[in-house]
């Protein structure tokens, strides 16, 4: 549960959330996302407040505003790397969707897994198919949650390496969910979390 809740995010930056399990950070991203709904206060979210907004309506704004990488990839085992992440596209009713996806998977560096299903790839290759998907559609904020989870000290940091790379590439503001302090300090600004309150917000 959260508790009184104050956080300003400025456009462009990286802010880890940083905290144990339970302390809430999971919480703050579904709501910061339109993925839950708050029971009081407001969510301005690119100048929209998602605490106003039904569940149709939050799903068109989540649309174009909003990438979501998360630890457990979501890949659709039965799509290629390329159908995965020209999905999003396709919802949106995108004309190009396919050239599109085609040229993020090639900026992760999976240009010649194009036609490779999850079970092919490996898990660094996974995650790269997830951040591509995540960012096939230009959003302006970025969520990672627990983003190197499922991965090996060394193929998470690559994937970090990637991830904040695209972010810089984008502009886009990106939020960083993690209980790793290290991680969260490769973030510009660090905010932790305890028992569902923020307990410290500073630059790292």
């Amino acid at each position: 549960m959260l508790r009184g809740i104050d956080l300003t995010v400025g456009a462009g930056e990286s802010v880890a959330l940083l905290g144990p399990s339970g302390s809430g950070k999971s919480s703050l991203m579904a709501v910061l996302s339109g993925l839950e709904r708050p029971t009081g206060g407001s969510v301005e979210v690119t100048g929209l407040d998602f605490a106003t907004l039904d569940e149709d309506a939050l799903a068109v704004a989540r649309r174009g505003r909003i990438g979501i990488v998360l630890q457990a990839f979501h890949l659709l085992p039965t799509m290629t790397a390329l159908e995965n992440v020209a999905v999003p596209l396709e919802l949106a009713g995108e004309r190009d969707a396919w050239s599109r996806a085609a040229a993020q998977l090639a900026t992760v560096g999976l240009a010649d897994r194009e036609t490779h299903y999850p079970a092919q790839l490996s898990g660094g290759e996974q995650q790269r198919v997830a951040i591509a998907r995540a960012l096939v559609g230009r959003p302006q904020l970025l969520f990672a949650d627990e983003p190197t989870g499922n991965l090996d000290t060394v193929t998470g940091s690559g994937v970090m390496d990637l991830l904040f790379a695209q972010q810089t590439a984008s502009g886009a503001t990106m939020v960083v969910i993690t209980h790793d302090a290290a991680l969260a300090r490769r973030c510009a600004r660090v905010v932790e979390l305890a028992d569902g309150r923020i307990v410290a917000d500073r630059r790292a």
